[in-house]
């Protein structure tokens, strides 16, 4: 008799566990919280408690606090680095963004061979990365350079262009690279984004007169702010995490004038065996990572921004 009360006790408190979105949305998040927990939580709390540490390869270290971080803020590369990170990441965003965009733009059309045409641009992103860095690197060498080669034979210039090996030639060599990679992704996702649009907001605007700038202004662009966000959030954190481009390529060089944050950290840590400086900038790369999730998250909330409309 107690074994049947108990069973028709348990009966109730299941239906309502099973009727309790919450508690039912948590169950089924539990799976992919224990592989974020295992993967990318313990990771990042371990990277942290290095970058606490004065520990090399082959030697446990001691606890530090904030040493490293203090001595990286004093040591130049470190700041070049900096500087480096952020001018990569803005000017190859922006340009990727912009290009992406028009990119979009025109493939929303009824063009010929428009299925084709898709699936040429989304090439430069599904190619592994090191091989479109060895591509470029191959297209700027100094003595073999197509684009030297292209140039001399028009008459445009009399010498090889050293792309790699002068430092303001480098970064603006590594951005173009990181463009040409990039631009798939924005101008794809970019154009899921205009095809939801509802043609008859177009025609209605037509018929009032629009121009095509009123139309992309008032139309295009307010309905299209939320993938944008979305975008170029990633777009941002993609960038701003270079490695492999970066290391193929460059190496950092020449004279550190293409050395990213990520590779710095690449180079302290493993290459140089100071896992405990290697671990302190990977760190200091947080609060800018965070910072860019953080404007798109807040960003989105604001649904009057999300219709396009204004704040009160």
């Amino acid at each position: 008799m107690a074994a049947v009360i108990d069973s028709a006790d348990r009966l109730p408190l299941l239906t309502r566990f099973m009727n309790n979105r919450n508690l039912m949305g948590l169950f089924f998040m539990l799976p992919a919280a224990a592989i974020l927990l295992v993967f990318l939580t313990y990771p990042l709390g371990l990277g942290v408690w290095l970058g606490m540490t004065d520990v090399k390869v082959g030697r446990p270290g001691v606890f530090v606090g904030m040493e490293n971080f203090t001595w990286l803020w004093e040591d130049s590369v470190f700041r070049l680095s900096i500087f480096n990170t952020f001018l990569y990441t803005v000017v190859a965003s922006v340009i990727k963004f912009a290009l992406g965009l028009w990119l979009a733009i025109i493939l929303n059309n009824n063009i010929p061979i428009k299925a084709f045409i898709r699936a040429i641009v989304l090439l430069p992103f599904i190619v592994p990365t090191v091989l479109s860095a060895l591509a470029f690197w191959w297209i700027y060498d100094s003595q073999d350079s197509v684009i030297s080669w292209t140039l001399i034979e028009l008459g445009f210039i009399d010498q090889t262009i050293d792309f790699l090996g002068e430092p303001n030639n480098a970064r603006g060599a590594v951005i173009a690279a990181n463009i040409w990679r990039g631009i798939p992704f924005v101008a794809i996702t970019l154009l899921a984004g205009l095809q939801t649009i509802p043609q008859s907001l177009y025609e209605a605007a037509i018929i009032d007169g629009a121009t095509e700038w009123q139309r992309f202004r008032r139309i295009t662009l307010p309905l299209l702010t939320p993938i944008i966000a979305v975008v170029m959030t990633f777009s941002v954190l993609f960038t701003f995490t270079d490695f492999q481009l970066i290391w193929v390529m460059t190496r950092g060089g020449p004279i550190n004038a293409t050395h990213l944050m990520a590779t710095l950290s690449y180079q302290r840590g493993i290459v140089g065996g100071a896992l405990g400086e290697g671990a302190a900038i990977a760190v200091a790369m947080i609060p800018f990572l965070l910072a860019a999730i953080l404007f798109s998250y807040f960003g989105l909330q604001n649904r009057k921004w999300q219709r396009g409309g204004r704040d009160d």
